[in-house]
């Protein structure tokens, strides 16, 4: 039997575990806090926030993955009439549907996009600048930067592809992700795996493969590795409970500038007490802006799309996320050139910033089964038949 050491609870380290045990192996968990999760945790309490907007896209290979092994579990629906709530922000208005040089860039933009060149320069010359600047922006809900159109073009063009895709490839767990986490951590101790919370590992063992599933900073201390770097967004998050008010939008996406609204109690009512909205949000900031800049964009947005929210605040929050929202790729690079899942020595890593491809959670996805593939000593698992 083969025994693997597996650093982080959350979702990159919850798939390798679930993965290895389910090959056959003896796995063991380091968690350093207290839960489960990591960043797909869901707070405790009134308010059922995620660590900014959470969704699992159903056109990537976790999906399939998950719903096999029951994981999933039930989603929130989308009523119709709330994606007729969809706003956009151009020019400074509100609008129902996108600006039309933008609509053609999405029916002509289906040309594979150059690595090499950033996306505003090969955008423009498909559909203008003031087309490229709009998608870009738009493409800003899943990428969390605050510049998309300085990023490679085939990079920024996939996540664009999929934020678009009709019908949506969005789903939403209910209860938020924390029902997800519980599920997999329930699975994973279903098949033997032991799981320490409270338990910060500084030195690696040496007698199992470890897969290191942490944050790319984390796994940087840990292996005393200062190559461990990679470009990552920087975002305010804001989160805030409103009162209902009817004719509310359900998302307020920026056109003018990357920004991202949700009211995630649209589809799901759970997440806050009878009576109030949830709104989650991310406003990517630049790296000489500050908190208080991203929650001025914000505040712009919700005055568009939510009438009258000031008076309506029941509770909210704000915070900068550096770092922590995934892998953004530059013009010349692509997946392939983050760093290597095979550390050499036994160490492999897992996570959202590792060469892995994949839309958001699907890099950890992704990059976790690699991990456990080479820890085995296999190229892949087989997961048809897992």
């Amino acid at each position: 039997m083969h025994r693997i050491t597996v650093v982080g609870g959350g979702f990159a380290g919850l798939t390798a575990a679930v993965a290895a045990a389910e090959a056959g192996a003896e796995v063991t968990v380091h968690e350093a806090h207290h839960t489960l999760g990591g960043r797909a945790r869901t707070a405790e309490g009134p308010y059922r926030t995620n660590e900014g907007p959470h969704a699992l896209y159903n056109g990537g290979p976790h999906w399939s993955w998950l719903r096999r092994r029951g994981l999933i579990g039930p989603l929130a629906p989308l009523p119709p009439l709330e994606v007729a709530r969809m706003r956009l922000r151009h020019r400074g208005a509100l609008r129902r549907t996108p600006p039309l040089s933008m609509l053609k860039l999405l029916l002509r933009g289906g040309a594979q996009a150059p690595v090499d060149t950033d996306f505003l320069t090969w955008a423009t010359g498909i559909a203008g600048e003031e087309a490229a600047r709009a998608a870009a922006h738009y493409s800003a809900v899943a990428l969390f930067h605050h510049d998309p159109g300085s990023l490679s073009a085939a990079f920024v063009q996939e996540r664009l592809r999929r934020a678009t895709k009709l019908p949506p490839e969005a789903r939403y767990p209910r209860g938020g992700w924390g029902g997800l986490v519980d599920r997999m951590a329930a699975r994973a101790r279903n098949l033997g795996v032991r799981m320490e919370t409270l338990s910060r590992v500084d030195t690696l063992p040496t007698d199992t493969p470890v897969v290191v599933a942490t944050s790319l900073a984390a796994a940087r201390r840990l292996l005393g590795d200062p190559s461990l770097t990679w470009p990552s967004g920087r975002t305010v998050l804001v989160d805030l409970a409103v009162r209902t008010r009817r004719g509310d939008a359900f998302v307020v996406s920026d056109l003018d500038a990357p920004g991202w609204l949700e009211r995630f109690t649209a589809q799901d009512r759970t997440l806050a007490p009878a009576g109030e909205q949830l709104i989650q949000g991310q406003i990517p900031i630049a790296p000489h802006e500050s908190r208080a800049d991203g929650v001025a964009r914000a505040e712009e947005l919700l005055d568009l799309g939510f009438d009258g929210w000031r008076e309506r605040v029941t509770w909210r929050r704000a915070a900068v996320a550096n770092g922590r929202t995934g892998a953004v790729d530059l013009p010349g690079s692509s997946w392939r050139d983050r760093p290597a899942v095979d550390r050499g020595d036994g160490v492999y890593l897992a996570g959202d910033q590792v060469a892995a491809p994949g839309v958001l959670s699907e890099v950890s996805f992704n990059s976790a089964l690699t991990a456990v593939s080479l820890a085995l000593g296999r190229h892949r698992l087989d997961l048809e038949h897992a």
